[in-house]
C-alpha cells in the first residue's frame, strides 16, 4: 500500500532529467566550435565532467590577447616606455626614415639595425623563448596553464601558448592582438595582409594620407543596365603616372615608412607563433589579427607544415623573422573615390613578394591577388588601384 500511495507523487514531480545528457557528443561539439572563444570554452570545462572530456577535441578556437607584456613593463623605466608608446609605436622609425634619406632601399640595414624600434620592444619575449609576451586575462579553474604565468597589476595572466596546450585537435586558430602595433597620426589608413611560411611569401599594403566619407559621387551609366562611379577624380592623370610632387614633397618616404613598418609587425607576429604551431600539427589555418583590423598575418596548411620542416630565420637585431629580398610592385592615385562615397587622398596599393620564389608563384601577376587581399571598400580600393600604372621597386633584406 505504501508503494501504491507513493506512485502518484512521483507522477506529478518526476525526478529531473538532464536534457544536455541527452544530447550526443557530436552536437555538442559542433556548439563548442561555434563558441570558438577560448575564455568561454575554459569556463565550459568546469561545467562538468563531460563538458571537460570534449572540450580538447574542438577544432575551432579564437584567442581574444587582452593585453601585450614587454620587458619594460617590470622595469623602473616603465613610464617612460608608456610615454613613447602613447606617442607612437614607430616615432623613432618615423624620425629617422624622414630626416633626409638619399637611398632608402639600399640602406635599410643601417637603418633597422642599431635601432630597437617600441614595435620590437612591445614584442620581445620576457626570458627565454618559451614564455610569450601576449597574455590572456583570468580563466577559470578547470585548465592547466600553470607554466607561463604573468603577474601584471596584481592580476595573472597566461599566454595563448599555454592556454591552447590543452586543445589537442585545434584545425582553425585565430588570435586577436588588442589592437595594432603602428601608431600613426589620426586620419591615416594604413591596412596590411601578408602570407607565410617558414618566411614571407606575400604582403599586400593599402594606404592613404587622408580619408574622406563625405565625398559627392557623380554616378554615370556604365552600359548593360549597371551604373559605375565617375572616377574622374582618381583619373586626373590619364597614364595613371604618379605625379612629380610625389618624390619632392615626402609621399615617397612617408611609403617606405608604411611598408617597412608593416613589414616589421607582420614578421614580428610571425616570429611569435612558432611554438603553437610546433605544438598544434593538426592546424589547418592560421590568423593572427587585430581588433583594429589593422593587420592580418595569414598561414594556410602547407605553410603551417613547411614552418615545422624548415625553421625560420630569425633577424639578428630583435626577436622577429628576418624578411628577405623583396619585389615590390606599387599603384598610386592623388584622389580615389569608391563607390560608397568615401574618398581616400594619396591612395597607395602595395604588392611585395621575395625576389626569390618558385615558378608557380612567378606565374601569378601581382594585380590578380593582391585585388583580393581585402574585403569591403578597402577590397574595391585594391581592385580601382591595380588598374593603373604600376611601378616597380626593390628592397633589401633586414
Amino acid at each position: 500500500m505504501s508503494s501504491l500511495r507513493s506512485d502518484p507523487v512521483h507522477r506529478i514531480h518526476p525526478e529531473p532529467i538532464d536534457h544536455l545528457d541527452r544530447l550526443p557528443d557530436s552536437i555538442l561539439l559542433l556548439v563548442f566550435n561555434n563558441i570558438g572563444d577560448v575564455k568561454a570554452l575554459c569556463r565550459c570545462c568546469v561545467v562538468s565532467r563531460r563538458f571537460h572530456s570534449l572540450i580538447p577535441q574542438v577544432e575551432n578556437v579564437v584567442v581574444h590577447v587582452d593585453c601585450v607584456i614587454s620587458d619594460d613593463d617590470c622595469s623602473p623605466s616603465s613610464s617612460s616606455y608608456d610615454k613613447s608608446r602613447s606617442a607612437g609605436p614607430i616615432s623613432s622609425l618615423f624620425q629617422l626614415l624622414l630626416g633626409g634619406i638619399v637611398k632608402p632601399f639600399q640602406t635599410l640595414v643601417q637603418i633597422l639595425g642599431p635601432k630597437r624600434s617600441a614595435i620590437n620592444e612591445a614584442l620581445n619575449t620576457r626570458s627565454s623563448s618559451s614564455s610569450s609576451p601576449l597574455s590572456v586575462g583570468p580563466v577559470d579553474p578547470g585548465a592547466d596553464v600553470s607554466e607561463g604565468e604573468m603577474e601584471q597589476g596584481g592580476v595573472t595572466h597566461h599566454s595563448p601558448t599555454q592556454v591552447l596546450r590543452n586543445f589537442k585537435e585545434i584545425r582553425f586558430l585565430r588570435i586577436e592582438l588588442p589592437s595594432g602595433e603602428l601608431g600613426f597620426d589620426d586620419g591615416i589608413l594604413l591596412r596590411w595582409r601578408a602570407d607565410f611560411g617558414s618566411s614571407l611569401d606575400n604582403c599586400v599594403i593599402l594606404g592613404a594620407s587622408s580619408v574622406d566619407k563625405n565625398v559627392n559621387l557623380h554616378v554615370t551609366e556604365c552600359g548593360n543596365g549597371g551604373f559605375c562611379p565617375n572616377n574622374s577624380i582618381a583619373n586626373v592623370d590619364d597614364n595613371g603616372s604618379i605625379p612629380e610632387s610625389f618624390y619632392t614633397n615626402g609621399g615617397l618616404k612617408l611609403r617606405v615608412v608604411w611598408t617597412i613598418s608593416s613589414l616589421i609587425a607582420a614578421s614580428a607576429r610571425h616570429y611569435l607563433l612558432q611554438q603553437i604551431i610546433a605544438e598544434h600539427k593538426m592546424l589547418d589555418s592560421l590568423v593572427l589579427t587585430d581588433a583594429d583590423g589593422q593587420g592580418v598575418l595569414c598561414m594556410n596548411r602547407d605553410q603551417l607544415e613547411e614552418l615545422r620542416v624548415k625553421p625560420l630565420s630569425a633577424s639578428s637585431v630583435s626577436k622577429r623573422t628576418l624578411v628577405p629580398a623583396l619585389n615590390m610592385s606599387l599603384w598610386y592615385a592623388p584622389q580615389l573615390e569608391l563607390p560608397d562615397g568615401v574618398g581616400l587622398k594619396g591612395a597607395t596599393l602595395v604588392a611585395i613578394r621575395p625576389s626569390e620564389m618558385s615558378a608557380s608563384k612567378k606565374e601569378i601577376p601581382d594585380a590578380s591577388w593582391c585585388s583580393t587581399a581585402f574585403e569591403g571598400p578597402y577590397g574595391t580600393a585594391a581592385k580601382m588601384l591595380v588598374k593603373r600604372r604600376t611601378y616597380c621597386l626593390e628592397m633589401n633584406s633586414f
